[in-house]
């Protein structure tokens, strides 16, 4: 398939929406600058135009297959793989004394974009590994470091995640792998998992598994879980893959989507592992990895979203079908209202998605260079927000891509459907959408909404002294609507009437930023450009569903446990 990277649209959020230059005033980032991300930017979007695009039909076509207790790639993955892991672009936030590149986490995010676009199902293979990077560098040993960091970093080896079982999907603390000391300080790990996303390959020498296992002495649910490392192959004394270690790939999963990407199902039978992090915290070092992963998942969603437009729009501008309504027109469906309606809405919500998914990207390298805790908090705050909507964006846009396209649409080959199959499962893992407007009402409103009401005193401000005070007072009006909606969930009812209306909550504080954002960019331009036209269309047509959002959100849940058991089967 063909894309084009939206490099223009990166540098102009960097500059006018996100505020790039902060970075370069702390001492961590000094170095970054305009210049040099739109050089990093041009090159990324090379790989991805040119090397991995074309892979993604393949991918889907050709899936991966458990041979014989081998796991065999698509065609063209090794060779794209490897030229994702020369460029440096697996270790590219990664601390350069490990041999990373120390980029931002913003900058990080868009090049990951640009290769979710490009090719979904095999990004997510650097995906894991650079969350399994940045867990490694937060909690191993400096021997673990020592050992897997390079490797990571180069792409010589890859990383996986393993948390659910068969048993304990969302309910991680019902898991039931265990790991016994060994006498050299390692440990003896046994249990299967399940959905492990690149669980093996054929193009890496090493797989490197992070495995939620509990102790002997480790209490139940969450709080007795501790976290191993567990390879494919135990490293020798020089560090090089050596004896193949216990475990196995059981079977791959046959999915709806994402066909490019085994996974898998794990088996470990006492095989050897050692400790990351300490005792019977695992689900907290395992979290350094899992909000990486969000982060990346919300922009999957996002990177299927702008794939799913681009392949929309050529199409809308070479189908010819009934007569143009306008004068001059181009005499392709382009033309008709519905298309136009269908094709705006989803460049508009690619914008808003991806001024959330680098606000929270920036908001991380903010607290990580800072320290600050409003930054953290920020971050926090933001990262189920990009979760959710990004992912609800790439479904949405994904879909209405396959609209446009009619009844070639439902069609296979005209690649369509592919983006919908793909993008489908961002919603689930990594923590269900639903979950992350949990996380939002629950945890995240523990502040009673501190770190909300400091970012819309935030859009406030920027509303009050925004030019255009038409955009300005719509977005206002919306950022006094989630206050309202705020204040009231965080003080009253329970926390089973907050999770009643988490989902429409989230929905429409996403809705809020992305009025927001859009208005910043109309700000950022003269006179009625492209951007003032985009955001006027998202203001007026797509944040007003706020207002049903919220009106949904407060309403409690007596009503969804007002029907019995039985009478949710009656007709």
């Amino acid at each position: 398939m063909t894309y084009r990277a939206p490099v223009n649209d990166f540098n102009f959020l960097f500059e006018h929406v996100v505020g790039l230059e902060r970075l370069s005033e702390t001492e961590k980032f000094e170095d970054i600058s305009l210049e040099l991300t739109d050089a990093i930017l041009n090159e990324a979007a090379k790989l991805c135009e040119q090397v991995l695009a074309p892979l993604q039909r393949s991918g889907d076509l050709e899936p991966a297959v458990l041979e014989n207790g081998v796991v065999r790639t698509s065609p063209g993955y090794a060779e794209g793989y490897q030229q994702i892991a020369d460029g440096g672009w697996v270790g590219m936030a990664a601390l350069p004394e490990n041999g990373g590149m120390g980029l931002p986490m913003t900058v990080t995010t868009a090049v990951n974009e640009m290769m979710g676009s490009a090719c979904l199902s095999l990004e997510l293979n650097p995906l894991m590994s650079q969350g399994q990077i940045e867990a490694l560098e937060h909690h191993a040993s400096d021997q673990l470091k020592a050992i897997y960091l390079p490797k990571l970093i180069s792409g010589e080896w890859n990383g996986t995640m393993n948390l659910t079982e068969p048993q304990a999907g969302s309910d991680v603390g019902a898991l039931s792998s265990r790991a016994v000391p060994n006498d050299d300080g390692s440990y003896a790990v046994s249990g299967q998992k399940i959905f492990i996303s690149w669980g093996d390959n054929d193009f890496t020498a090493n797989v490197c598994h992070l495995v939620l296992a509990r102790l002997p002495d480790g209490v139940a649910g969450t709080k007795g879980i501790s976290l191993f490392m567990v390879p494919k192959f135990i490293p020798d004394d020089s560090g090089e893959p050596g004896i193949a270690n216990s475990l196995r790939v059981v079977s791959l999963e046959h999915k709806m989507g994402l066909h490019g990407s085994p996974t898998a199902v794990m088996e470990y039978d006492n095989a050897t592992g050692w400790l990351v992090g300490e005792p019977h915290k695992g689900m907290a070092t395992m979290f350094t990895m899992m909000n990486n992963a969000r982060l990346g998942v919300g922009v999957q969603g996002l990177s299927s979203a702008e794939g799913a437009y681009q392949h929309a729009l050529n199409f809308a501008l070479e189908r010819k079908q009934g007569r143009s309504p306008i004068e001059g027109g181009s005499g392709t469906i382009v033309d008709h209202a519905d298309v136009r309606r269908m094709l705006l809405s989803m460049k508009a919500d690619v914008f808003a998605s991806r001024a959330i998914a680098l606000s929270c990207a920036m908001a991380i390298d903010l607290a990580n260079a800072k320290g600050d805790a409003h930054w953290k908090n920020r971050a926090a705050l933001l990262t189920p927000i990009n979760k959710a909507f990004g992912t609800d964006t790439g479904i949405r846009v994904s879909e209405m891509g396959l609209q446009v396209h009619g009844g070639m649409g439902f069609i296979e080959e005209t690649g369509a459907a592919q983006y919908c199959r793909d993008v489908r499962v961002t919603a689930i893992y990594e923590g269900t959408n639903g979950i992350q407007a949990m996380d939002l009402v629950g945890r995240k409103m523990m502040d009673g909404g501190a770190a909300t009401f400091a970012l819309i005193d935030e859009i406030k401000a920027d509303v009050e002294a925004a030019p255009n005070r038409v955009l300005a007072s719509q977005v206002g009006h919306a950022a006094v609507a989630l206050r309202a909606t705020t204040e009231k969930l965080a003080t009253s009812g329970t926390m089973n009437d907050r999770f009643a209306g988490a989902v429409p909550y989230l929905t429409g504080f996403a809705r809020v930023l992305g009025g927001y954002y859009h208005m910043l960019a109309a700000e950022a331009e003269t006179g009625n450009g492209s951007r003032t036209k985009l955001a006027r269309f998202y203001i007026n047509r797509l944040l007003p569903e706020h207002v049903g959002l919220f009106a949904h959100a407060i309403q409690g849940a007596d009503d969804l446990y007002a029907f019995d058991i039985e009478e949710l089967g009656n007709s």
